[in-house]
């Protein structure tokens, strides 16, 4: 009979593990997601099979923007990942990924940002760009609410 708390105790700590180990490849799973996010050829390809017509796609997107609490964010290397999570929520946006030429022109974007961000104080110019006739120099995405917004990928990087 003394064998019964025990055992008891037991499986509640098994449980308990069990639980915490689940947890963990959860964290694991979702934070190798978000941050493939930051990759445009990624998007691209996403964008093309058409993850993003899925309703339910949409949802886990929507989850995931408890990524960019601090407590959360401070395990992100690409912290582009989370600024395009935002721009995710944007159908526009999620079209317009369909477009290798866009993927192509978010990729040299950021290319050029990691290669030069640190210069960007000191005067140096990330560069502006064309994708789909329209420029993408300048301005910061947010600052209004139309196309510009979608396509200024210049803001995207910052």
């Amino acid at each position: 009979m003394s064998e019964q708390p025990f055992s008891e105790e037991k499986k509640l700590e098994n449980k308990t593990s069990e639980l915490e180990n689940r947890n963990i490849r959860r964290f694991q799973i979702e934070l190798e997601f978000i941050q493939c996010l930051a990759n445009p050829w990624y998007l691209n390809n996403l964008a093309q099979k058409e993850y993003f017509e899925d309703p339910v796609f949409l949802n886990y997107l929507e989850y995931l923007k408890y990524w960019k609490r601090p407590e959360y964010a401070k395990f992100i290397v690409y912290p582009h990942a989370l600024h395009f999570l935002d721009l995710l929520q944007n159908p526009q946006f999620r079209e317009h990924l369909k477009n290798y030429d866009v993927a192509t022109e978010i990729h040299s974007k950021q290319y050029y940002h990691w290669l030069k961000w640190r210069h960007v104080e000191e005067g140096g110019n990330v560069g502006g760009g064309n994708v789909g006739g329209e420029n993408v120099g300048g301005g910061n995405i947010g600052e209004g609410s139309g196309q510009d917004d979608i396509e200024n990928v210049n803001g995207v990087l910052k």
